[in-house]
């Protein structure tokens, strides 16, 4: 299994590099491989990519983690040289991913007391390095 998920990883990985810029082609090899990390800990993938009508913000993965419904925001980088990829999360991107959680509870009818956000930061390297940061930042900045 481990062998197909590899020459799978190898083939999009050839083919987003000539249809994509590389930080591009690098947040989706990042986005594959928190999706599947992800998976191995138990969540439940319900969506990827989700982006809202108002346009704004785009939820990287929505997933199910027992009875809680996880916002994963995805940060990748080549190398771990300007700090972790967690750290590019700052208060804008919060502001737009807050607004797209907002409208996906709304079209799922789930009440918010159920969710939270996560952030997957990834170093892509031999072998890549994931960090899985769970409740990273509160739904609402209602304090």
């Amino acid at each position: 299994m481990r062998a197909l998920y590899l020459f799978a990883d190898a083939a999009r990985d050839l083919y987003r590099r000539h249809r994509a810029t590389p930080e591009q082609a690098h947040g989706r090899r990042g986005e594959d491989l928190a999706h599947r990390y992800l998976r191995r800990h138990g969540l439940r993938i319900v969506a990827r990519n989700f982006r809202p009508r108002s346009g704004s913000g785009e939820l990287d993965i929505v997933a199910w983690h027992k009875e809680t419904l996880v916002f994963v925001e995805v940060k990748t980088r080549a190398s771990a040289d300007f700090g972790s990829p967690g750290r590019a999360v700052d208060s804008t991107k919060e502001k737009d991913l807050r607004r797209a959680a907002g409208e996906y509870l709304r079209r799922s009818g789930t009440p918010a007391d159920q969710a939270r956000f996560d952030v997957v930061s990834i170093v892509l390297g031999r072998p890549p390095q994931i960090e899985w940061i769970q409740d990273a930042f509160p739904l609402s900045r209602k304090l």
